[in-house]
């Protein structure tokens, strides 16, 4: 199997499994933001995981932002939008596959 397919697999994943989780939790609950926040803030080890995943996803917009300007890639928005709406799991494989996919046209027209 090749990267990019691996990256699309994934992006694949990477959108249903945290969607599966967020209409869990709304289907009980509802969408209440408070609650939202003080079960993702609520034991130190949640909070761990939310600081290094902001983190990270500090880390992607920087390397979104370069990578994308050094290939000459278009949209852009396309990868903060499934960042903002779904998040890294989804936006990072999604890019990395759009990258990929970018390179090999680049190495087909001889670029």
């Amino acid at each position: 199997m090749i990267r990019k397919h691996i990256y699309l697999f994934l992006a694949i994943v990477g959108f249903i499994l945290p969607y599966y989780f967020l209409i869990s939790f709304l289907t009980t609950h509802g969408f209440d933001a408070r609650l939202f926040l003080t079960q993702l803030f609520g034991t130190p080890i949640s909070t761990f995981f939310a600081a290094d995943l902001l983190i990270a996803c500090v880390v992607f917009i920087l390397f979104l932002r370069q990578e994308a300007e050094r290939h000459a890639m278009k949209h852009r928005w396309v990868y903060w939008l499934s960042l903002l709406t779904v998040g890294l799991s989804f936006a990072l494989p999604l890019f990395l596959w759009a990258r990929e996919t970018h390179l090999s046209a680049g190495k087909i027209r001889g670029n």
